[in-house]
């Protein structure tokens, strides 16, 4: 089943950016995902399983980084592109 999510990142620190942009490029660099980043979030769209197993794996790492973050989601049971 192919999937959509919607993810908006807020880490609670001046320097917001750097944690934003290495997530976005550890989730680029998982070759069945289709990634797309505007102004507001990022959309992540595959196969369930490889999405949410990448996901649990990009989020995991950012988390144990040390950078109190909020993570938005929004999941999507269709290829919304």
């Amino acid at each position: 089943m192919k999937i959509s999510v919607e993810i908006s990142m807020y880490p609670l620190q001046e320097a917001y950016e750097t944690p934003i942009l290495e997530f976005i490029e550890r989730l680029r660099s998982h070759p069945d995902l289709v990634v797309r980043t505007n102004s507001m979030s990022t959309q992540v769209f595959g196969e369930f399983d490889t999405l949410t197993q990448a996901l649990t794996r990009e989020i995991k790492t950012s988390f144990e980084g040390g950078i109190p973050s909020v993570l938005v989601m929004k999941w999507i049971n269709i290829d919304v592109r």
